[in-house]
């Protein structure tokens, strides 16, 4: 290895600030030490130099990561602060905390089903206005139960009973020509007694409501259905003056007579006799409203 020429070698030590390097093409520079007549490295010097570099590099190293630690703590402080703003915790009561309207349901995004409704009861008038729904059995016996009737304070006895299919063989006065006008199709007839009174009550059966109300619209005065006797109930109402009713409901149309059985005459002061028709009107449409709400319910519980 050379050196340009023109001066005596360097003496350069590369530990030593005021010792001049001298670029070295393509070659590192190496140390050398002028105290040394053979040009050996000083390995003591040496090794003092690189120990003391490592010393500095691990204080520099040592510090340089305490800052770094310091500088870390300090950002996650403020990252810390910045997400909490103004939603630190707080020893305040719960009605500062957020309304539940403002809490997200876990149910927000269920399909929600337009509220139903139960249908509409059954009307029991439907079912007995038509013979095309008034299906249930009929007789005297079902229309009319039991051996006797109470309304009231009043009990009453039942008598006779007839059916016949020929209305206007059961009737009296204009009766039978509104009956057989109308299309009655069957007359149900039944007596009940309280002491010396006695009423028939006679249901006569149309096919549609709109047959009955005619009937009732065409009855008269003089429209009576013939009283039933017998089987110790005597002949009644057959010269004498008594009351009569006429009234429909759906299909049916209902009639009452009502007098002495002991041939007297009906008056306007003959009260006991009044009430007997009505509460025998008053039960013949009950029964036959009756009619009506048990097959509605058979249907709707079908």
């Amino acid at each position: 290895m050379s050196f340009g020429q023109g001066g005596p070698q360097s003496q350069w030590d590369p530990w030593t600030p005021q010792s001049q390097q001298q670029p070295q093409p393509q070659q590192s520079q190496q140390p050398w030490n002028s105290g040394n007549s053979d040009n050996t490295p000083d390995w003591a010097a040496l090794a003092e130099a690189s120990e003391a570099r490592a010393k500095r590099r691990r204080l520099l190293f040592i510090g340089g990561g305490a800052l770094a630690t310091v500088a870390i703590a300090g950002a996650v402080a403020l990252a810390v602060v910045s997400a909490n703003g103004s939603d630190q915790a707080s020893d305040g009561p719960s009605a500062q905390l957020p309304s539940t309207a403002d809490i997200p349901s876990s149910t927000a995004t269920e399909p929600s089903f337009a509220p139903t409704s139960a249908p509409p009861p059954l009307d029991p008038k439907d079912f007995v206005s038509s013979v095309k729904k008034d299906k249930a059995p009929l007789s005297p016996d079902l229309l009319f139960p039991g051996t006797q009737l109470t309304m009231g304070e009043t009990v009453y006895k039942k008598g006779p009973t007839a059916d016949t299919r020929t209305c206007g063989s059961a009737a009296q006065g204009t009766l039978p020509k509104v009956l057989d006008a109308n299309g009655c199709t069957r007359l149900i007839r039944v007596t009940y007694t309280e002491g010396d009174m006695a009423v028939t009550v006679g249901v006569a059966v149309f096919d549609t409501e709109a047959q009955a109300t005619k009937a009732k619209k065409d009855a008269d005065k003089k429209s009576i259905v013939r009283s039933v006797s017998g089987g110790g109930v005597k002949s009644f109402c057959t010269g004498a003056v008594c009351r009569s009713t006429t009234n429909s409901y759906g299909r049916y149309a209902y009639f009452t007579v009502a007098g002495f059985t002991d041939g007297k005459d009906v008056t306007e002061k003959s009260t006991g006799v009044f009430r007997a028709g009505d509460d025998l009107a008053e039960f013949a449409f009950r029964q036959i409203r009756r009619r009506g709400e048990a097959q509605a319910s058979a249907a709707a519980e079908g």
